[in-house]
């Protein structure tokens, strides 16, 4: 009976792993489909780069919206739609970065800036133009160099 048991288990395993990886849809979205708050975010904080395309992606469970804009800045967005990654080659807006971190770059590298922003699990990284990594706490206090 335990075997039986243990197969039965194996396929429901097998089953949802097949379901979820199904699942997965990349779906460019319209200029009339890209949610509000994304709009907003891009006119508030990247006022002179027009959105060059958004793409909802739905990962099992996971959904987030990628967008593209002019000046090849990435911005990812979570379910919530709420920002989650900012990547450019060139320096953020200060307006994109808390200011502890804005702070704490300007007080400890002087002559760098930041181009990447991120949040990872319970932690801030950013990226300066140096290609130098470093985390924050949520709240902006310092945690390390990330090599």
């Amino acid at each position: 009976m335990k075997k039986l048991q243990g197969v039965i288990g194996l396929f429901l395993v097998i089953g949802l792993l097949v379901f979820a990886t199904s699942c997965d849809d990349e779906k460019d979205l319209s200029e009339n489909e890209i949610p509000n708050e994304i709009t907003t975010y891009v006119a508030t904080h990247f006022p002179t780069n027009n959105i060059v395309r958004v793409t909802q992606d739905k990962d099992g469970l996971k959904l987030s919206y990628d967008v593209i804009l002019s000046g090849n800045i990435k911005l990812e967005f979570n379910r919530q739609r709420e920002i989650t990654d900012i990547d450019s080659n060139s320096q953020l807006p200060d307006s994109v970065i808390p200011q502890a971190i804005r702070d704490y770059v300007s007080e400890n590298y002087p002559d760098n800036f930041v181009t990447d922003w991120e949040i990872e699990d319970n932690h801030q990284q950013v990226g300066l133009n140096n290609d130098i990594d470093l985390e924050f706490t949520m709240d902006g206090e310092f945690i390390r160099v990330d090599f």
